[in-house]
């Protein structure tokens, strides 16, 4: 049975919750929540403003794509979960059927994040970050340096470490996996950390549960994707601020290898607002990602500094959904110390579980990859290398959602019908948490229904702003949206939105 908890907990599927008691949940009213099927409507109307494409990879090879980096000369390279490098020619083309693969390197323990820098290809490793360079010039690696190995590795098959790009110091930030996702039997599981140029090893946060991915946004600040589990009532979005605790304590056992205070021991069956108030070292998660809602296992980070060429989203991060196949699309914002912001349904269809994200800043290709094995997925491929890309069409969506003192203030893509967005009528409001616990995951507790009083549509028609009756500082906002069209009578591809409130902002 505990074998069968791990793998369908693995699955993004929440096992033997036990939960403290809570506030008895009320029964949402009808329509307020995500389904199925509104995503999939959303779906069939992607194609009117992206072109999503799959690119062939290597003819009678497994490529379950683990991470991707981008090459000078248009060249593409693909990190397979079983081992293998690959670079690509052509991947960017109209005509796919010509593209050439190369084999750079083989034999590589599960790369999960890669770049190109300076004439060779560095990997993130389970066990070691390497530098790899073609001294021959044949296109392969002959030369395979251990930049890093201060972390160790059990031998678990879920001791995973996935890499970042260099930061603006050329530091590589790591977050390192707990063993089997519920353990720390390795130094440093649990933990993030940097590995300078030098290759040094710099212990940086604590508290991690089960990364996805890991990337910067565009003040170059760190973030990874956390799955849900212990301690983790649902995945989130999370801050890696140097010398931060992440909300899960089972790395604590390293704690004293750092240099910094000692995370803390949490309360089982309080709420992360609690716990937090009492360690100011604890960053909450910046966007909780509703399980089953928006997604169940968030994966590759990338953020769109493409100025247009992705659609109008510049500076919002783009996260992968290993179970749903899909990206969603994020807005951050700083208030009192801390990040938070709204998630929206994004980017669907892809054929596999995503893991990888890869944005091309350049040329505003979004990159992406994945595979099924060890975990189930909507897309139904066994692995997938895709790539997407910008049809030029703005779609009529909430570009963002940002916090006010008396509630909120939705911006959105095209202007709006005055008379639709001004009626209180067309916004319905839930809130709800989770029970921050030792146990696997959490249901939605603490759930209120907060009053919209009045929507006052900007003169420009891109904005409306929400005073809103019930505010609840640490808990999800989730935001619907009825009758509200666009001035030109285009309707809104995406209706909804999640808000993690972790501060409310003082009045302007």
């Amino acid at each position: 049975m505990k074998k069968l908890s791990l793998i369908l907990a693995l699955a993004g599927l929440t096992v033997g919750v036990s939960a403290a008691p809570a506030k008895a949940a009320k029964a949402p009213k009808a329509g307020k929540l995500a389904t199925v099927d509104s995503v999939r409507i959303a779906e069939a109307r992607q194609n009117d403003f992206y072109e999503r494409v799959e690119i062939p990879t290597p003819a009678g090879e497994v490529t379950e794509v683990s991470s991707i980096a981008l090459l000078p000369g248009k060249k593409v390279a693909i990190g397979t979960r079983r081992g293998d490098i690959w670079i690509a020619e052509g991947a960017y083309d109209a005509d796919l059927s010509k593209i050439k693969w190369t084999k750079f390197a083989s034999n590589q323990h599960e790369p999960l994040g890669m770049f190109w820098k300076e004439g060779s290809m560095y990997a993130m490793q389970r066990p070691e970050f390497t530098r790899l360079t073609d001294r021959d010039g044949d296109g392969r690696a002959d030369s395979f340096d251990t930049v890093s190995s201060k972390w160790g590795v059990s031998g678990d098959y879920h001791e995973y470490a996935f890499g970042s790009e260099p930061d603006k110091n050329g530091d590589v930030w790591m977050v390192l996996c707990l063993t089997g996702s519920f353990h720390a039997h390795s130094p440093w599981r649990g933990w993030c950390a940097r590995i300078t140029p030098d290759g040094k090893f710099v212990p940086t946060a604590s508290g991690i549960r089960s990364p996805g991915g890991i990337g910067a946004n565009d003040k170059g600040d760190m973030f990874y994707t956390d799955n849900q589990g212990v301690w983790n009532g649902s995945s989130a979005l999370k801050w890696l601020r140097p010398g931060s605790f992440q909300g899960n304590p089972t790395g604590n056992k390293s704690a004293a290898l750092a240099n910094f205070p000692a995370p803390p021991e949490p309360t089982s069956g309080s709420r992360i607002l609690t716990e937090r108030l009492k360690f100011p070292e604890f960053v909450p998660p910046s966007v909780i990602l509703p399980h089953g809602k928006v997604g169940n296992s968030p994966s590759g980070i990338a953020c769109d500094m493409t100025k247009g060429k992705f659609g109008p989203w510049e500076s919002q991060m783009l996260v992968g959904e290993q179970t749903a196949s899909q990206v969603q699309r994020i807005n951050l914002e700083f208030v009192n110390g801390l990040y938070q912001g709204a998630v929206f349904h994004f980017l669907g269809g892809f054929e596999a579980g995503l893991i990888p994200v890869r944005m091309d800043q350049e040329d505003g290709t979004l990159f992406v990859g994945g595979s099924n094995r060890g975990w189930g997925s909507r897309g139904s491929k066994p692995f997938t290398f895709e790539r997407v890309r910008f049809k030029g069409k703005v779609p009529f969506e909430m570009h963002d959602i940002s916090a006010r003192n008396d509630g909120f203030e939705v911006t959105f893509t095209h202007p709006v019908d005055a008379a639709a967005a001004a009626d209180v009528k067309n916004y319905t409001m839930d809130t709800f948490t989770y029970i921050y616990q030792a146990s696997y995951g959490s249901p939605e507790v603490d759930q209120t229904e907060p009053t919209v009083k009045s929507a006052t549509v900007s003169a420009d028609g891109l904005k409306v702003r929400l005073v809103v009756d019930g505010l609840v500082r640490g808990s999800i906002h989730h935001l619907v949206l009825g009758d509200i069209k666009a001035k030109s009578g285009d309707t809104l591809w995406h209706s909804e939105g999640w808000y993690t409130l972790n501060e409310i902002p003082a009045a302007k």
